[in-house]
């Protein structure tokens, strides 16, 4: 086994150099793996539209970009089964587990997906195969985010769990980032129909040996210290009993800080492209560019916000994160619309901090408000339906809305509406917990 880390409980930190430096192999471990499972969900939301025209074919407008989008939504529909089933396991046979089975389904699924032959080679069987291992994409990243954030923040001292949180958070925006920079390579160096014909492949097919060095690494992982207590406490029948009530609250609080976080995340690093090159105008290139660089910003500010809400605490950043998007989500389309790059550019920094505040306050606040013996299930069954109901079929919503209303600045309405929803629920739910002990119930 592992050696030990130092107990999560304990303030004052590390008791040691050769425990720090476990923990710092516990995060790339996890930040690799991280990074790969969100790179390859990435990737099929940045080419969304290619996706769109060779497996749904249409001469209606819209019809094709509004059938891929659908099926990005069925990748979360599968999250909440993904939750059910991995979720349990990663209580009852350690976190571990967890993350050794979602990195090699991400990667088998994601890597199929890039050699599967398109409906002008099989006809229907193409949609289906594609929805199938969507499905299959998404029960994965629906153990994947949860029991990655758990794992680390358990592995972290008590006065650095936002810190560890933003590990999880930040190697998903590099990855997001990657596959940002990615596509607009291939775009900007290959002709449209190289792109649709074998381009957007590419980064799909080679996923797979990202999964494998993932693999390879999580394998060498133990348990984090928390689970070990936790299985200490069962041995002995002291493990405190969890309330009906108190398993009820903590789903309810989950569902909204995930919910703000869902929806505002792909609104900004999945719509805002399609939004610039479908409704804006702008060229592909030009739009994954511009996003690749505010991807940047956001990456950076994902360990400042860690840094900031282990000296002050959770509520205070989430309550103000809901509260900026409610306001500010009009104003964001306002300046998204003008098409002046300078304008653009403001519009998506504002969004990424406030996105940078909800993903690092997801992540830790997934640990904080579950009692240790329900935390994987409780976690991952709240964060997954809240991305499944509302998040997941943002992006068609939004495109939806435009459809219907011809005004480009409707989707800011679901994205205000949401968050309000949130700030009010969490206004009244959410205790402060930087201080909890994780390591009861």
């Amino acid at each position: 086994m592992q050696q030990t880390i130092a107990r999560t409980d304990q303030p004052e930190g590390i008791a040691s150099s050769s425990a720090a430096a476990e923990l710092r192999k516990r995060a790339v471990a996890v930040g690799i793996g991280n990074f790969m499972e969100w790179f390859d969900f990435a990737i099929y939301g940045y080419f969304a539209a290619v996706i769109g025209q060779i497996f749904f074919p249409s001469t209606q407008p819209g019809v094709s970009l509004l059938s891929s989008l659908a099926v990005f939504a069925v990748g979360f529909l599968a999250r909440p089964l993904g939750a059910v089933v991995l979720g349990p396991i990663g209580d009852k046979l350690g976190r571990r587990a967890v993350l050794i089975i979602t990195v090699f389904g991400m990667g088998l699924a994601t890597t199929l997906i890039g050699l599967l032959p398109d409906y002008a080679s099989i006809g229907i069987a193409a949609p289906i195969l594609l929805v199938a291992l969507r499905f299959l994409q998404g029960m994965m990243v629906g153990g994947e985010w949860s029991s990655a954030g758990i794992y680390i923040v358990e592995s972290a001292p008590a006065n650095r769990r936002a810190t560890a949180a933003s590990v999880i958070t930040g190697t998903a925006g590099a990855a997001f980032l990657c596959g940002t920079a990615i596509a607009a390579i291939i775009t900007s160096s290959m002709s449209e129909e190289a792109v649709a014909q074998w381009g957007w492949r590419v980064p799909f097919v080679a996923s797979i040996v990202m999964a494998g060095v993932a693999m390879y690494i999580r394998r060498k992982l133990g348990d984090t210290p928390v689970y070990e207590e936790l299985e200490r406490k069962r041995a002995n029948n002291t493990l405190e009993t969890v309330s009906s009530r108190a398993k009820w609250r903590a789903f309810v609080i989950s569902f909204a800080f995930s919910a703000l976080f869902g929806v505002s995340l792909y609104y900004f690093i999945t719509y805002a492209n399609t939004h610039l090159t479908q409704t804006v105008g702008l060229s592909k290139s030009t739009a994954l560019w511009l996003c690749s660089l505010t991807l940047v910003i956001y990456t950076l500010l994902n360990p400042i916000v860690g840094r900031l809400s282990d000296r002050f605490g959770r509520r205070p950043f989430v309550l103000s994160a809901a509260f900026g998007l409610t306001v500010l989500a009009y104003p964001v389309f306002l300046l998204m619309n003008t098409g002046h790059y300078g304008a653009i550019l403001l519009g998506l920094l504002i969004m990424a901090l406030l996105v940078a505040i909800t993903a690092v306050m997801d992540v830790v606040l997934l640990v904080e408000v579950f009692p240790a013996s329900i935390r994987s299930t409780g976690a991952a069954v709240g964060h997954n339906v809240a991305l499944a109901l509302l998040a997941g079929p943002g992006p068609f919503i939004a495109v939806a809305l435009i459809q219907a209303t011809h005004n480009p600045n409707i989707p800011a309405v679901y994205l205000a509406a949401v968050s309000l929803a949130c700030f009010i629920v969490l206004w009244f739910l959410l205790p402060e917990t930087k201080d909890r002990d994780i390591t009861r119930g």
